[in-house]
């Protein structure tokens, strides 16, 4: 892929997410990314099937991620899962930040790293698993930011949703990677 459509990709799925989480986030947002920035789980390959023990139909696990090649500049990380079910109908599972510029993976259900924001499920800090209703694949994103400074939030992490940390690192994110899985509930 080259990097100019590298670029436009990673852009419109930035869009895409402030869309998701608060459509006021997405307006004016500029992001610039590198080409190399991965991010992967020893669990499940880009596009394949969530274990059912990383959702409520399981042992409600946070999978195990690794990023690699982020670029110079890089002070902390962000991560957050989520889908878009519908464009009224979006969800977010967990939001995980401060993650220190040291750290390039998280085990599976990693804990001490980083600060955790609330998901959409139960506003609760921490990982809620997904439990997608109605028939059919639902697919499901995970994300991780590569950012310039630590987010500046206003509020205690108990009131950091998927739209407040999206804001506080719009002008700080200097990559991103994700990774694409998809679940059918049995």
């Amino acid at each position: 892929m080259n990097k100019r459509l590298h670029t436009f990709s990673a852009f419109f799925l930035l869009v895409t997410i402030f869309t998701a989480c608060d459509r006021a986030s997405a307006i004016g947002t500029t992001v610039s990314t590198t080409s190399g920035f991965t991010l992967t789980s020893p669990t499940v390959v880009a596009g394949g099937r969530l274990p059912a023990e990383y959702t409520c139909d399981g042992a409600a696990s946070t999978l195990a991620l690794s990023w690699s090649a982020a670029p110079a500049g890089t002070q902390s990380f962000a991560v957050i899962m989520h889908t878009v079910a519908s464009p009224t109908d979006i969800h977010w599972y967990w939001v995980l930040y401060d993650i220190p510029a040291s750290v390039t993976s998280l085990d599976k259900n990693t804990v001490g790293v980083g600060t955790l924001g609330i998901n959409s499920l139960n506003d609760r800090q921490g990982y809620s698993p997904p439990c997608s209703k109605g028939p059919g694949d639902k697919l499901y994103t995970y994300t991780v930011y590569a950012l310039s400074a630590q987010p500046q939030l206003s509020v205690p992490a108990s009131q950091v949703s998927c739209p407040v940390l999206l804001d506080a690192i719009k002008n700080i994110t200097i990559a991103s990677a994700e990774l694409h899985v998809v679940y059918a509930r049995p």
